[in-house]
């Protein structure tokens, strides 16, 4: 973790104790190597609440428009958030995803693309082919409680056990979708574990 990032994560792990955060299965997480993070995305919590629960440091793809946010950009880039432009091209974004994997390093993504507070937004391919392109093994994750931040609900984030199709050889074509479904089902099946 760079000391920007552990600050941050302190900073974050401060800001969340009305909700008192709590994590599951953190023992399932790989501590080195590549990987992906896979969670729901129902709040802006989600982000801090999924890095305060893991010992090591998480990268993000953010959506471009915060960047532009004076002082809110450079702290996003501090803490490994990277932009991606979600109305255009997001090629920028899934190399430097592809990069930071076969660094041997974690990355956090929301399968669903975008914030889905009803459950009902399509799953998107990316985790599959990030996956795939950087040989990495998919952890998902439940957060449950965000939606209820209002209430001060506690925040529980259950972490599952690798998914490791991509390691070995990648995904082939018709692999893709069917994987995104496979981590989106493993993502809802954890919350269970959370209740």
């Amino acid at each position: 973790m760079t000391p920007f990032y552990r600050f941050g994560r302190w900073v974050c792990s401060v800001a969340l104790m009305p909700w008192r955060v709590r994590a599951i299965g953190v023992d399932r997480v790989p501590l080195d190597g590549p990987l992906i993070v896979a969670a729901n995305h129902v709040s802006y919590l989600d982000p801090p609440a999924l890095g305060v629960c893991l010992p090591r440091m998480l990268y993000y793809m953010a959506k471009r428009e915060l960047f532009s946010v004076p002082i809110l950009g450079s702290a996003l880039r501090g803490v490994g958030a990277f932009p991606v432009d979600r109305s255009g091209n997001p090629t920028s974004a899934i190399r430097r995803s592809v990069e930071v994997l076969r660094e041997g390093k974690a990355l956090a993504i929301f399968p669903e693309g975008t914030r889905n507070r009803t459950g009902a937004a399509p799953i998107q391919s990316g985790v599959s082919l990030l996956a795939s392109l950087g040989r990495a093994p998919v952890v998902p994750a439940c957060i449950v409680g965000t939606d209820r931040a209002r209430d001060f609900a506690r925040i529980t984030v259950v972490f599952g056990e690798p998914i490791r199709d991509a390691c070995e050889n990648g995904l082939a074509r018709s692999d893709i979708e069917p994987f995104a479904q496979r981590v989106m089902a493993a993502i809802r099946a954890l919350r269970a574990e959370a209740e």
